[in-house]
């Protein structure tokens, strides 16, 4: 219904106060200034201090350190590069055993980091091998991973060489003396010339794995020796980043 003037002119008039009240409602603090809203906090990066595929390429011992005889494969050279990997844990299984013999036998664990650099190392006249990789990962994650290796030997007292079709013993030990903490893993088959060593070692978020099948003591000793030269250079190369 329309309203007549007289009644439209009141109820403007009576209006003023309320709208008068409305503007005047913005409150002060004891300073007399006006309360901004509170700007929202940056989320911190998880990777904050991690090193990079790029960096921990890096940090593997060069094809100058490795005995004559001695040549990088190429198509297991592989790095996460300047960028950073979403970290993931696998369902609990058991695992596939004969990975232990192979580049990436860290990844039996089931975790995964965030930046990982790896590459293989093979004498062609021996077929002896060397392999070397450094994996990263957030927060105390690292010394899990370490842990965890002494189930992944337990799941595994044994295997089959798809090769020889023979039995391949399984042992493994805590090690001293080797970064933050050590472990290792040693592969021994009647039907081999000669075994082969696995360690893994900490040096604060990185994991340092290492495989050697050089030499008559089933390639402990220049297992030992990688693994020294790769830990010495991530150290080198992050400082005291990460925790220790």
């Amino acid at each position: 219904m329309r309203l007549p003037f007289h009644a439209v002119k009141m109820l403007t008039v009576a209006a003023l106060p309320l709208a008068l009240a409305a503007c005047s409602s913005t409150s002060t603090d004891s300073a007399g200034s006006t309360p901004t809203a509170a700007t929202p906090s940056k989320a911190k990066d998880p990777n904050a201090g991690l090193l990079t595929g790029t960096q921990l390429k890096g940090a593997l011992a060069p094809s100058s350190y490795f005995p004559s005889g001695f040549a990088a494969d190429p198509s297991l050279a592989r790095d996460t590069g300047d960028t950073y990997e979403a970290p993931a844990t696998k369902a609990a299984a058991k695992p596939h055993c004969a990975d232990l013999a192979a580049t990436s036998w860290i990844s039996l664990t089931g975790v995964e980091g965030v930046s990982f650099a790896q590459n293989s190392h093979i004498n062609k006249d021996t077929s002896a091998e060397l392999d070397q990789e450094i994996d990263v990962y957030r927060g105390t994650v690292a010394a899990d991973v370490l842990k965890d290796l002494a189930s992944v030997v337990a799941a595994c007292p044994s295997y089959t060489d798809s090769d020889t079709q023979s039995k391949v013993t399984v042992t493994g030990a805590s090690t001293a003396g080797l970064g933050d903490a050590a472990y290792t893993i040693t592969l021994t088959d009647s039907a081999w010339e000669s075994g082969t060593t696995l360690i893994a070692s900490r040096a604060g978020t990185a994991v340092v794995s290492v495989l050697s099948t050089e030499g008559a003591d089933n390639g402990a000793a220049s297992a030992k020796k990688l693994a020294e030269q790769v830990l010495a250079a991530v150290k080198s190369g992050s400082g005291t980043a990460g925790q220790s």
